[in-house]
């Protein structure tokens, strides 16, 4: 089956899509009766639509005659001919974005073929080897090139070193749902990764957003995690001696970002003001090696809420004002200063709120609230002070209660999400004044966070053990 990109519905749809003759008011979701474990399984069929295999083709929308190769994960399907008012064209794979969508796939529980294979796995492995291969003969990119096209050649892009320690974590996490075969070359990618990233670690990289080269705490964080994963791996890969150095060499820098308020996103960069706090530093809890426990990225958290939660804030989005009334939010942008909303020919001062920023913070938060249950004690210093006191907790409270406020915050993020989705598709953003979507549709990693942040809801605590010297950055 060969498919033009899939069409996107106007009914109830974002004005800012369809025009100033849009209706302005649509039905909402019915937030407080949703299921959200059961609206995940609805979410992780969404996202699989853009995921491609043999039998799901699609044609490039810019390149008539041009057609999918199986396992590429699209960011979204959606490009300035099928979404008025927006510029950018999301029609292509991106690494971190196809491995973070890989992880979900890997534990949604899907069902298997004889043998136990997931034939959707099978296919992302071989795209993402046909991606690599294609990187290493290219005279102009590396192994941390970020985006490719549907057929697995290389987009011009940025080169991004968050990348290939994401796709390693995700096959180190997929790699007992492959074949024998796929297994064989799901390792030489991971060892092309491991031996990349020791020779770049250290260096500079554009950073997770895109927009500026330089030390980035979510790479730094994502390449740690990666390295420890590796360092205990079972699936036969050797460790080479320069893992455990990275290890600690990692760690070190990590806590050079914290500037004595906040971690701060990236260092020894250009022109960022406006970068901090950002939203990165929390993802890095989602997707890197930092512990929700860890004291000074509450304090980095906490800044992260009131910027934009906060009605004297002047980074406030006047949506979670409305939405507080309803015990729903806040709604988390990607950092103060940013002005992109989908359409780079009319940047918006402030930016607006992101579906997976949201869930990221609220996956960090119910990680925080299971690590408090195993532990039976918050993690309260001068640093996360402020962070619990704006949830009414402090030196009196419980370890209890506070997982329980915890969890309840965060059930408020994810339901915020739910009530201003577009019938239950998320896109990339939601407009900070009035809620509805904007950006690209249809964002593939809107629903893995979503997933990603229910699962975390849904986990058991973590058994109680001693605090171990290698979690986190060293202070």
């Amino acid at each position: 089956m060969t498919v033009a990109l899939w069409s996107q519905s106007m009914t109830g749809a974002n004005p800012a899509h369809i025009g100033a003759n849009a209706p302005t008011v649509k039905p909402r979701p019915a937030f407080a009766q949703t299921d959200l474990v059961a609206l995940s399984r609805y979410f992780s069929l969404l996202m699989m639509r853009n995921i491609t295999s043999d039998g799901y083709v699609i044609e490039d929308p810019t390149s008539p005659g041009v057609f999918s190769a199986p396992g590429c994960v699209i960011a979204a399907p959606s490009y300035p001919a099928n979404t008025p008012g927006v510029d950018q064209d999301y029609v292509f794979n991106w690494v971190r974005d196809g491995a973070i969508t890989a992880i979900e796939i890997a534990l949604a529980g899907l069902l298997p073929i004889p043998g136990g294979v997931l034939p959707s796995l099978v296919d992302y492995v071989n795209f993402a080897a046909l991606c690599q291969a294609n990187a290493k003969n290219s005279d102009t990119v590396t192994l941390g090139h970020a985006c490719f096209t549907i057929t697995g050649e290389v987009r011009p892009w940025s080169e991004q070193n968050d990348g290939p320690a994401i796709q390693s974590i995700a096959i180190l996490t997929l790699f007992d749902q492959l074949d024998g075969a796929t297994q064989t070359i799901a390792k030489q990618l991971v060892q092309a990764n491991l031996a990349y990233l020791l020779e770049v670690y250290q260096n500079k990289t554009t950073n997770l957003w895109e927009e500026y080269e330089g030390y980035s705490f979510f790479a730094r964080a994502v390449q740690l995690r990666f390295f420890r994963e590796i360092s205990t791996n079972t699936i036969g890969i050797a460790v080479p001696a320069g893992v455990a150095g990275a290890i600690s060499w990692l760690e070190s820098q990590l806590a050079t970002h914290w500037n004595g308020q906040l971690y701060v996103s990236i260092l020894d960069a250009l022109e960022q003001a406006g970068y901090d706090a950002n939203i990165d530093i929390v993802s890095s809890v989602c997707y890197g090696g930092i512990e929700p426990t860890d004291t000074k990225l509450l304090a980095t958290a906490a800044i992260l809420r009131r910027q934009w939660a906060d009605p004297s804030s002047s980074n406030y989005y006047p949506v979670n004002g409305a939405d507080a009334a309803k015990g729903l939010g806040p709604l988390f942008g990607r950092y103060p200063g940013d002005h992109y909303d989908g359409d780079v020919a009319a940047p918006v001062a402030g930016g607006h709120p992101w579906a997976l920023c949201t869930a990221n913070f609220a996956e960090f938060q119910y990680r925080l609230a299971n690590a408090i249950d195993a532990s039976g004690a918050i993690p309260l210093d001068q640093f996360s002070e402020p962070f619990f006191a704006e949830m009414g907790l402090g030196a009196s409270s419980s370890a209890a209660d506070a997982s329980a406020a915890l969890r309840a915050s965060s059930d408020a993020m994810l339901r915020a999400i739910v009530y201003h989705s577009d019938y239950y598709e998320l896109s990339e953003q939601f407009d900070g004044t009035v809620g509805y979507e904007k950006s690209v549709r249809n964002l593939t990693w809107s629903y893995a966070s979503f997933l990603s942040a229910v699962r975390a809801r849904a986990a058991a605590p973590a058994t109680k053990s001693k605090p171990r010297n290698s979690r986190g950055p060293k202070s």
